[in-house]
């Protein structure tokens, strides 16, 4: 939950963020020195509206900003997210929600495939403003051809149906948008059903519903549920196969995470201790839609739950233990586990490598890490307790995490 801080707190903060000194911030206002000086000290908590809308001016942010006002807890849908939750939503039981564009032409399956696999390789990057726009045409393609086909080629454009709804739980829930995102997890574990490979598209439907409720806090449902659809993936590990061993480890790794923010924290390390096994048995690092898995992959799971129990020494030391990725790992996988690790370092007040990693993260994955709450904290944290302005390097991270705003 955001902080408000207090006047004195916000203009020393963005103030160091803007990488403006004391002096050359009330040169751009047109207060005195000793105002900016008082106001940060703590010594004054209040100020005449002029000074405090030509210290808003200064600094490029809203008066509000300043003093402190949170915006209110349940703003409105951003304008971006309008298509992607009508295609969400969409319903032929419903007159008038069948379908919200007005393309009329059904697309070839192979062609829509393509169009999935390259939504996928763009949600993997992170790059979700790109998704908000593909996404929605991609769901009403993808119901028109499941309102046309018959045979195989029904069961298969049921699949595409569901990769596509799970991609909007994905995207939905990055941005913040739980409720919408539990709607097409679960839409994304009924179509696959339909599909032409229904247990594992079931199965990995399932992870992103469980990722869902672990965001909404239901972590005991999400335990419980990523268990036993992980104990019914297992037998088909014995087959070698890469899609059930990669989901099997991937509802591991959330029925850990759904266990730690439980406070079951021994749960979460016998949970993830399988998973980890499973990933030696792998021998390599895959990513496909079905998990993202492997030794370098489980590892990091690891590093990230050290942090969360509140460990940093352990975490660092778990870092160094890290085998090099033997096969591909998505770049916000990379960016998220430099980011724990910033956080670790940050409290451990190795200020320069949290720095370091933080601006390893922005540098792997730019679009996703400005969504992830943690890095702003972390370079929040940094900048509070600065003690005078740093350079054009730190500025630019404070603003790209958001500490500005």
């Amino acid at each position: 939950m955001p902080v408000a801080w207090g006047l004195g707190e916000n203009v020393a903060r963005i103030r160091k963020a803007r990488n403006l000194s004391q002096e050359e911030l009330a040169a751009a206002a047109g207060v005195a020195v000793d105002t900016v000086a008082r106001l940060e000290r703590g010594e004054r908590q209040t100020t005449r509206t002029s000074t405090l809308n030509k210290l808003a001016r200064a600094l490029g942010v809203e008066p509000t900003t300043l003093l402190g006002i949170l915006p209110p807890p349940h703003e409105p849908a951003r304008s971006d997210m309008v298509d992607l939750r009508k295609a969400l939503t969409s319903s032929v039981e419903v007159p008038g929600l069948a379908d919200f564009t007005d393309l009329q032409e059904t697309v070839p399956l192979a062609e829509l495939r393509g169009s999935l696999s390259y939504a996928w390789q763009a949600y993997i990057a992170g790059r979700h403003s790109e998704l908000l726009h593909t996404l929605p045409v991609l769901l009403a393609d993808a119901h028109r051809l499941v309102h046309e086909a018959k045979g195989a080629r029904l069961n298969s454009a049921y699949s595409v149906l569901s990769g596509a709804y799970r991609l909007g739980a994905g995207t939905a829930g990055r941005f913040g948008m739980d409720d919408l995102a539990f709607i097409a997890a679960e839409r994304a574990v009924r179509v696959a059903k339909l599909s032409d490979d229904p247990d594992i598209g079931v199965a990995v439907s399932t992870r992103y519903l469980v990722w869902v409720l672990v965001r909404q806090g239901r972590t005991a449902e999400a335990e419980t549920v990523a268990v036993r659809m992980a104990e019914r993936v297992e037998p088909r590990m014995a087959d070698r196969n890469p899609r059930a061993l990669g989901v099997f480890g991937n509802l591991l790794f959330n029925a850990a995470s759904a266990a730690l923010r439980g406070d079951r924290g021994a749960r979460s390390g016998e949970l993830l201790r399988v998973a980890q096994a499973a990933a030696v048995r792998s021998g390599r690092d895959e990513v496909s839609e079905a998990g993202i898995f492997g030794p370098r992959i489980a590892a990091i799971q690891g590093v990230d739950q050290a942090v969360r129990l509140g460990d940093p020494e352990a975490a660092m030391r778990l870092a160094e233990t890290v085998p090099e990725a033997n096969g591909p790992v998505p770049a916000f996988w990379e960016a998220g586990h430099r980011i724990h690790l910033a956080s670790a370092a940050a409290e451990l007040r190795l200020e320069r490598r949290a720095l370091t990693l933080l601006a390893q993260a922005r540098d792997l994955a730019p679009d996703w890490v400005r969504y992830q709450p943690l890095g702003s904290a972390v370079m929040r944290e940094i900048v509070d307790r600065a003690t005078r302005r740093r350079n054009e390097e730190f500025a630019g991270l404070a603003e790209h995490y958001g500490v500005v705003a």
